[in-house]
């Protein structure tokens, strides 16, 4: 009940309102706006929508009779391998799932952009490398399907505190729509340029998907939004995220509890094994003791022998 009133608390701030610019400059909030903009600019660089846009065209140029057949077919193995992800999301976790399903689809673009250049670019168009290309395609969307097209949104939904919320969600989904533009608009142009090595670029974006899960991005899976924005504020290694455990009641810190204090921005970095320093606050040394009365003026008159505040006792 304590999280859920600082969060209203929080919200109903300042008549509800706060500067756009604060979803950079809020607690630990500049890490995380940037981390969903790539994360939602690496899913549209996984390459899974230069099958969804182009399949007809690619599969086409690979010698199929019926290209719009197997572009169905992709569409619906897409559609049917995301139930399939909401067990492997829950059972294995958001890091687990996205750095195996950006592994996986560069392991296919790998192989789809090898025998593509090697084989058919080479002049030995075979019915066997075609078949083999379209397998490994359908391989590659079922692990989109099941990691990175709909985890992606589940990660960015739980990383942003509620103040902050709607501001860098809007920010990391444009990231996604300028990411889809650009590459249905240039597409066309690449493809005529180095064609089936276009494959290799969006192997690389894949690989390097998976570095930018595996050293930023918390693990998520089976806490609550408070706990969750607790790791990002303490500075919780991403690799050691899995493990951490979460502090209880008072101690457990969150944005919208941070905004609601004076001074709270000044954070320390908390040892993940300890959490000393769960408030961020300095540790301010007991006062002196004095000995005396205190006058209107705000001024201390130390005690005399036989003597308090003037008068002889």
């Amino acid at each position: 009940m304590r999280e859920i009133k600082e969060k209203l608390d929080a919200e109903n701030a300042g008549g509800g309102k706060h500067k756009w610019y604060e979803a950079f400059t809020g607690p630990r909030m500049a890490y995380r706006t940037s981390l969903g903009v790539a994360l939602q600019a690496l899913q549209q660089l996984t390459g899974a929508n230069f099958f969804f846009y182009y399949g007809t065209t690619v599969f086409a140029g690979i010698g199929l009779s019926d290209s719009f057949v197997t572009s169905i077919i992709l569409g619906t193995i897409n559609f049917a391998m995301t139930f399939p992800g909401l067990y492997v999301v829950e059972h294995f976790g958001r890091r687990r799932a996205l750095i195996a399903g950006a592994l996986w689809m560069f392991m296919c673009f790998m192989i789809f952009a090898s025998i593509g250049h090697f084989l058919l670019e080479a002049g030995r168009e075979t019915k066997t490398a075609g078949t083999v290309m379209i397998i490994f395609t359908a391989l590659f969307i079922a692990g989109y399907a099941m990691t990175w097209g709909p985890i992606v949104w589940a990660v960015i939904g739980e990383m942003f505190p509620t103040r902050y919320r709607a501001t860098c969600m809007g920010i990391s989904s444009a990231s996604n729509w300028i990411w889809n533009f650009l590459i249905s608009f240039f597409t066309p142009f690449i493809t005529s340029a180095i064609d089936y090595r276009y494959g290799y670029v969006f192997a690389a974006c894949c690989f390097t998907g998976a570095l930018v899960v595996y050293f930023f991005l918390c693990e998520s899976s089976g806490r609550s939004l408070e706990e969750i924005d607790t790791m990002y504020i303490m500075h919780v290694p991403p690799t050691k995220s899995t493990k951490w455990v979460a502090p209880e009641g008072e101690d457990l810190v969150t944005a919208d509890q941070l905004y609601l204090e004076p001074g709270a921005r000044h954070i320390r970095k908390a040892n993940a094994a300890g959490m000393e320093t769960a408030h961020g606050r300095e540790e301010v040394p007991a006062p002196t003791e004095l000995h005396g009365i205190q006058d209107v003026s705000g001024s201390w008159e130390p005690e005399a022998s036989g003597v308090r505040g003037g008068s002889v006792s």
